[in-house]
């Protein structure tokens, strides 16, 4: 066993060990009573499957990067991250795409993705964690699914999804179920999370970081850095930056930072001095 497989495990040990006592029982409290839900069975099965075609589109335009230990780190911080999300009936994935471009995304069902572009604009794991965090928001906020049923209540019929994935599907179910996955795809590529999702998705971010041991405060750190670097916060952002900027459907740099900082003080989540983790991710994502 290597030095570096050895120093992963000792990673996950301290971060599963510090889940009950990282920021506080009364954090974790606010957070499970805002945002857990229940789900039916068969709900939680077609959102893992839908969530699945739509990762493999965004495998489609960027390939994964391919380093085991890279994909066991992020996936570690993940998990640790997934575990006060509210969402334990989902089998969240974790994984680096090989991409410069500075983007995270994520899909119903649990599936993360964040890119080497965004890893290099980093500065420590609190702020991978932080991105990682956004993410996972989306997925347990259900953003892309309830826009599903915005869009048209026949693209987010549960029994015509779990039709096509017993293999029984009629052609207007196989039909429905792909304009469905068309359609999310927009949304994380062209149109992006309207004004309301992706503050919603900031403000359980900060409690998942504290909840799990890491500087809340890392979320606005990183997206100041990269606002006038890469164009865009890496919230499910499309390969367009300045077309999606121009959208008001979208939270401008302001209205989001004013938001992070409301949330903040909001929730006393201000000066907790919780650690950022600068030399354990120098180790094992910057240089990747």
């Amino acid at each position: 066993m290597s030095i570096k497989t050895c120093a992963l495990l000792l990673l996950a040990a301290t971060l599963f060990g510090a889940l009950d006592c990282a920021a506080g029982q009364d954090f974790r409290r606010r957070a499970h009573a805002a945002n857990s839900n229940e789900f039916e069975t068969e709900d939680i099965k077609a959102e893992i499957a839908f969530g699945r075609e739509v990762a493999a589109r965004i495998l489609g335009r960027a390939p994964l990067r391919d380093n085991a230990e890279l994909t066991r780190y992020i996936t570690l911080i993940g998990q640790a991250l997934a575990y006060n999300s509210g969402r334990a009936e989902l089998p969240f994935y974790f994984a680096v795409l090989d991409s410069e471009q500075v983007n995270a995304y994520s899909t119903p069902g649990g599936y993360v993705f964040v890119t080497r572009g965004a890893l290099q604009q980093m500065h420590d794991e609190a702020e991978l964690a932080a991105v990682l965090a956004h993410e996972i928001a989306h997925v347990q906020l259900r953003h892309i699914v309830n826009a599903m049923h915005i869009r048209g209540k026949e693209t987010n019929n549960v029994m015509a999804w779990m039709s096509v994935i017993t293999g029984g599907s009629a052609d207007t179910a196989k039909v429905a179920f792909f304009q469905a996955v068309d359609q999310a795809t927009a949304l994380l590529f062209e149109e992006g999370f309207n004004i309301r999702d992706e503050l919603a998705a900031d403000r359980v971010a900060l409690m998942l970081l504290a909840n799990t041991g890491y500087d809340p405060e890392a979320l606005s750190r990183f997206l100041t850095r990269i606002d006038g670097s890469a164009g865009v916060p890496p919230a499910s952002a499309p390969d367009a930056p300045a077309a999606r900027n121009d959208k008001r459907t979208h939270p401008s740099s302001t209205e989001r930072m004013t938001a992070l900082a409301t949330a903040l003080r909001t929730h006393g989540l201000t000066d907790l001095n919780l650690p950022r983790r600068s030399e354990r991710f120098s180790t094992y994502a910057k240089h990747y």
